[in-house]
């Protein structure tokens, strides 16, 4: 297949290349696709007001390294990806956490390398991905392989997935996602997100509900000519608690601290104000 054909040769690339043909696809896409234009461009603006002009061109590069840097993080020998995370900081909550025997409950937003956060957490200790089918079937023999490596497991977004991750955080062991996907139907309620509703998932701050659970956010930053990335761990800025939908809001309130931390590496062309088909609107819109 093509697609796995391609994924392979970026694999093989060095990252400084990668990255270089990555930042060239981010431009390309942003002026040949319209559509991804204005939701990048409506997307940051939303979020950043003014300032948001003068972050569009790296961000449409950053854009780019992201979604080439996949096949690299994945393919690679795990050793490999792993000696790319130059800095870390933050390593002591978890190793506080470990000190208490206690389940963590990473919360990752699509910012920086997101992919390679649990590949390096996995180098030392076990963990549990949330995990979606990739849209493009003929790659998922691949991706799964290269998120099932050193201590990493993944979770199904199904009941059995739920399950597995609330095991994980029973035994003391580390869980991820990334709680800024837009969910489907039945799995999510309205937030605000950078001022706006967003249809965001519940499973997260159910998830945080669990028992002597502790909660670390977590990013990495992708570093310029790919010398690597420093991986962020960070506890929250304010407790994440109060009934469900309380959580929810914490939640977006922390992914919009990290984003707004490096806003030229997130994600602002994802659809994150997409209303699923059949979910009502928000109260007060039309």
């Amino acid at each position: 297949m093509f697609a796995q054909f391609l994924f392979r040769i970026l694999a093989a690339l060095p990252l400084s290349v990668v990255h270089r043909l990555g930042a060239l696809i981010g431009v390309m896409a942003y002026a040949l696709s319209p559509k991804y234009r204005a939701r990048l461009c409506g997307n940051l603006t939303q979020a950043m007001g003014p300032p948001a002009t003068r972050l569009r061109g790296a961000v449409m590069r950053e854009s780019g390294k992201q979604a080439l840097e996949l096949p690299w993080v994945l393919l690679r020998p795990h050793a490999e990806v792993v000696a790319k995370v130059v800095k870390v900081s933050g390593w002591e909550l978890v190793d506080a956490a470990h000190a208490e025997g206690a389940g963590i409950l990473f919360l990752v937003p699509h910012l920086g390398c997101f992919e390679i956060t649990a590949q390096y957490y996995a180098s030392r200790d076990r963990i549990t991905v949330l995990y979606r089918p990739p849209n493009f079937s003929a790659l998922m023999p691949l991706i799964a392989a290269g998120r099932q490596r050193g201590g990493m497991s993944i979770a199904p977004a199904a009941m059995s997935g739920v399950r597995k991750l609330v095991k994980a955080l029973r035994s003391g062991e580390a869980i991820g996602m990334l709680p800024d996907q837009t969910p489907d139907v039945g799995e999510g309620m309205w937030a605000p997100f950078f001022d706006r509703p967003a249809w965001t998932m519940t499973l997260a701050a159910r998830l945080s509900e669990v028992k002597g659970v502790r909660v670390i956010c977590c990013w990495a930053e992708r570093l310029p000519g790919g010398r690597g990335y420093h991986v962020r761990f960070q506890a929250p800025t304010a407790p994440i608690e109060g009934d469900t939908a309380a959580r929810v809001a914490a939640i977006n309130r922390e992914m919009e601290a990290m984003i707004r931390a490096c806003p030229t590496q997130y994600l602002w062309g994802y659809h994150r104000y997409k209303r699923p088909s059949r979910v009502p609107l928000p109260e007060g819109e039309a």
